[in-house]
């Protein structure tokens, strides 16, 4: 049976421990008042710092959640340990042998506490698997795998990387030999159980050795290396086990938190050699997460460090994605997020792609230090992102952007910098400033009312499925087109394009082949107008001596399907207009009306197609000056046409 720890070497080690020291393996701390200091509380999620320690009294409370108590409750609850683990804990760090009642031992038998052994264990198997790393010869395409990466032997021992021996059992047996049970391997996810007993949980893979804030190694990654691995994932990481939550460790942030605590900036990388590559660059408060997501719980961790407080000049997280499309969606996974923060957040994407890894092996330190001074606000990213899936050439295109971007716009939480950014997100699609916060005000609106439904649904009810957007692909313009809503009749341009398409289908000898050349489908507003004129395109342009009913009979089949019975209508509805007596067609001022109005129409939007380019080149520090010098001339040609287009008109 454990025996109980003796009242006086509990006393003792309470004595010995500096709360300041252990606290602040945990939080950052700032002086909060004579002989006290204060942070962001460990226990709940706060953004003004409310947790605070009196290093003399050697006690802690929080003003916020109302937790408190002394160094030995603090151990206990942030690292989820019993009392007499935490003392354990604690007199370890100290060097100091504990005494237990009645001649008893702790932990029947064992020296330390399951966490102590477990850390313990793992601590001897991150010291086998470098050694076997430094001097196994089967662990030589390990050693070539770090050389090809830009990592020599020192920064291997900097950063405790491993290779765990194929054979399958090496780790086990030498666990073993030094004293842990079957039980404590199993547990810490060092080893399997199998029929014929325990297998090394890692074979024939080049490890990075994980460890908590305080430095101890609660896990390890391990990287594919061979072709006839039997486990095809590239990486394998521990299972969670008792001392190893993967949702609240970051790999790197033992090393990283004083940096991240100096300087108030956090870069969060992808990948175990991509923090290898950053530290190695002079990047110190680089960290990564350990086979997850990044989420709310790291986000916890990295702002109780960085003193990420509003009262406080705002700190700086750095996220470094993958340019491809699961970085893209990692990263509006990131700004979801982006409220929880008090700082600034930003994105870093290499040119090309690269990772910070693989950046560093191609163009030196310097680029990745560059890659993180360089990086660009979350919201930005966010939105560039967004809006590049549409065809901002186009007016359709740019109403789908702001769309889709006016959302974003209408998240930011500094409701105070939503004009600014409401006049560079028209600049970036190439619209008017009172579009977009049009569109914006929309989408406040449309989330009100969301939240209003979702309140008065009641908690009975269930949370309101969050719809990522990231997830609902837009509907392309073509798909828009192929749904072909009815022309609404109301807008005088559409009803003047109905009116020059029942002409077309009913006196085709009144246009000369120069009229059909001087229009393209864009000219029509209306899709199912659009559909209809390419059907008389398809058809050849109108033709002289066919019947009017073969002429529309020709057309309907040209057409596509779904706009044939409109062909039948407009070539039998009657033309509000006057006739020629002698030719029995409508008068020519007539139909010439007709034509300038839809190619006035089809001229306006190309101008405004240009001028929404020449916005976004404004906006764009990289733009191209001959290019921009093209565009205006083209700009110019296009206002002067147009201008010759309504003289025709008077």
């Amino acid at each position: 049976m454990a025996g109980r720890i003796k009242a006086e070497d509990v006393a003792l080690v309470k004595e010995r421990s500096s709360i300041e020291d252990v606290v602040r393996e945990h939080v950052t701390l700032r002086p909060a008042g004579p002989g006290s200091m204060k942070g962001l509380c460990p226990f709940h999620d706060e953004k003004t710092p409310s947790f605070n320690i009196r290093p003399n009294v050697g006690a802690w409370h929080c003003f916020g959640c109302g937790e408190g108590g002394d160094v030995i409750s603090f151990v206990q609850k942030v690292e989820h340990l019993t009392f007499s683990e935490s003392v354990e804990r604690l007199a370890q760090k100290l060097g100091m042998e504990l005494h237990y009642e009645e001649g008893g031992r702790p932990r029947d038998g064992e020296t330390l506490g399951r966490r102590s052994r477990l850390l313990e264990a793992h601590r001897v198997a991150q010291e086998f698997y470098h050694h076997a790393l430094l001097n196994s010869p089967e662990a030589r395409t390990g050693r070539d795998f770090l050389r090809e990466r830009g990592f020599d032997s020192d920064a291997a021992r900097r950063f405790g990387v491993g290779f765990a021996p194929r054979g399958g059992e090496e780790l086990s047996r030498h666990l073993r030999s030094k004293g842990f049970t079957d039980d404590e391997l199993t547990i810490g996810g060092l080893s399997g159980r199998g029929s014929r007993g325990l297998y090394d949980r890692f074979r024939g893979r080049l490890v990075w050795p994980i460890h908590d804030i305080t430095g101890d190694t609660v896990g390890f990654g391990a990287r594919r290396l061979f072709d006839d691995d039997r486990i095809a994932a590239k990486y394998l990481n521990t299972s969670e086990t008792p001392i190893y939550k993967k949702s609240t460790v970051l790999y790197g942030l033992d090393a990283a938190k004083k940096s991240i605590a100096t300087e108030r900036k956090a870069v969060v990388v992808e990948g175990y050699t991509d923090v290898m590559a950053c530290h190695l660059a002079g990047i110190e408060g680089a960290v990564a997460t350990c086979g997850t997501a990044f989420g709310v719980d790291h986000i916890k961790v990295l702002r109780r460090i960085m003193r990420d407080e509003a009262d406080l000049a705002p700190a700086r997280v750095v996220f470094t994605f993958d340019g491809d499309a699961a970085g893209q969606k990692a990263a509006m996974r990131a700004f979801g997020e982006d409220q929880r923060w008090a700082s600034q957040s930003f994105v870093a994407v290499a040119d090309g792609g690269m990772d910070p890894c693989e950046l560093r092996i191609a163009k030196g330190d310097d680029a990745v230090r560059h890659l993180v001074d360089d990086a660009v606000p979350m919201f930005e990213f966010a939105v560039r992102t967004t809006i590049a899936r549409f065809d901002l050439s186009t007016a359709e295109g740019r109403v789908q952007g702001m769309r889709a971007a006016a959302p974003i716009v209408n998240s930011i939480r500094d409701s105070s910098m939503r004009p600014e950014y409401i006049r560079t997100v028209a600049g970036w699609i190439g619209v008017e400033v009172e579009q977009v916060q049009a569109e914006v005000s929309r989408a406040q609106r449309l989330a009100a009312r969301d939240a209003k439904a979702e309140g008065e649904a009641g908690p009975g009810s269930g949370p309101r499925q969050r719809v990522d957007a990231d997830m609902v692909p837009e509907p392309s313009f073509e798909e828009v087109r192929a749904s072909l809503p009815p022309p609404d009749l109301r807008d005088p341009v559409v009803f003047a394009e109905r009116q020059l398409l029942q002409t077309l289908l009913q006196y085709p000898d009144s246009f000369e082949p120069a009229d059909i050349d001087s229009l393209d489908a864009e000219a029509f507003t209306a899709p199912a107008h659009r559909a209809v004129f390419d059907g008389i395109r398809a058809a050849g342009g109108p033709r002289r001596g066919l019947s009017t009913q073969a002429w529309a009979d020709t057309v309907a089949e040209a057409a596509p399907l779904s706009v044939r019975g409109l062909v039948s209508e407009l070539a039998v509805a009657p033309l509000p207009t006057r006739f020629d007596k002698a030719t029995g067609l409508p008068e020519r001022r007539y139909v010439d009306a007709l034509l300038v109005r839809v190619q006035e129409v089809s001229l306006t939007r190309k101008i405004g197609d240009a001028m929404s380019a020449m916005r976004r080149m404004a906006a764009d520090p990289h733009t191209d000056p001959a290019r921009a010098r093209t565009l205006s001339g083209e700009l110019q040609d296009l206002q002067r046409e147009l201008a010759r287009l309504r003289d025709r008109a008077s």
